[in-house]
């Protein structure tokens, strides 16, 4: 069990992270991107679920400044989620990841498997939610010389999130949310030399139209220390989420028939 201290010394961490981020905006080559992602999850017991996410990002250049002047990832991403207890949420998954022309390994096509283990943290409180995410990905990239590297990351998040007009995330719920996480990963001549990825700070806000589906809007900075020069990226980002969306849709389909039938 976390005490009090303990939940103020992360809102702690998170506040310095917000200012170490806003620290270094500026010093950077500075890119404009649009990340959109659908997510698909179902339910298949008390304890266990899986996801589908289909994800795309598209990113200005030094050039222009239209966020969508080039199409720079496309990626597939399956999840296995465990709820341990209801503060504790394990996960896994395995992803294939089209990089194009990315910048911020150099902007060259690298194909990518990534696999990640995760478990997220829930301090549970009276009007908001606080939680803790640890995640660790090991990476399969192609370099610039065509052969493929194993780049380990580390990843450590803070997440702020609360309803708006409700206590609690039902149907017809605005919330907000702010993030902030810090990437450490091994050195690689795909993603540079540097220990220290980047940060990323996240603040935003999601409606449910149903306990089934949702949207969140978001603004994203990114702050990226590379080899040939630092880098920030302020991002727009689109999540879809659907839960048990062919449920559903199957559930939706008799009732109709039923209805039909009775007539």
């Amino acid at each position: 069990m976390f005490s009090k201290s303990n939940s103020i010394s992360l809102v702690t961490l998170f506040l310095l992270s917000v200012a170490f981020n806003n620290k270094s905006f500026g010093q950077s080559t500075t890119y404009n991107q649009f990340w959109n992602e659908i997510q698909f999850s179902r339910t298949l017991n008390e304890k266990w679920s899986t996801e589908l996410d289909i994800g795309a990002a598209y990113s200005s250049t030094e050039s222009s400044s239209n966020l969508f002047e080039n199409t720079v990832q496309r990626s597939i991403r399956g999840w296995g989620h465990y709820y341990l207890n209801p503060r504790w949420k394990l996960s896994s998954f395995l992803a294939y990841y089209s990089n194009k022309d990315v910048p911020e390994i150099g902007q060259f096509e690298s194909p990518e498997w990534r696999f990640a283990l995760q478990g997220i943290y829930f301090f549970h409180k009276t009007g908001y939610t606080l939680s803790t995410r640890m995640r660790t990905e090991f990476r399969h990239m192609k370099n610039q010389d065509d052969d493929y590297e194993l780049v380990f990351r580390y990843r450590q998040q803070l997440k702020y999130l609360q309803p708006i007009n409700s206590k609690i995330l039902r149907s017809g719920v605005f919330y907000a949310i702010a993030s902030d996480e810090i990437y450490l990963k091994s050195g690689a001549k795909v993603t540079g030399e540097s220990f220290f990825d980047r940060n990323r700070f996240n603040i935003g806000a999601g409606y449910l139209f149903t306990d089934d589906f949702q949207v969140e809007l978001c603004y994203a900075n990114e702050y990226l220390p590379r080899n040939k020069g630092n880098q920030t990226t302020n991002a727009a980002s689109l999540t879809i989420t659907f839960n048990n969306l062919l449920e559903n849709i199957q559930k939706k389909t008799a009732a109709h028939n039923h209805e039909g039938s009775d007539e």
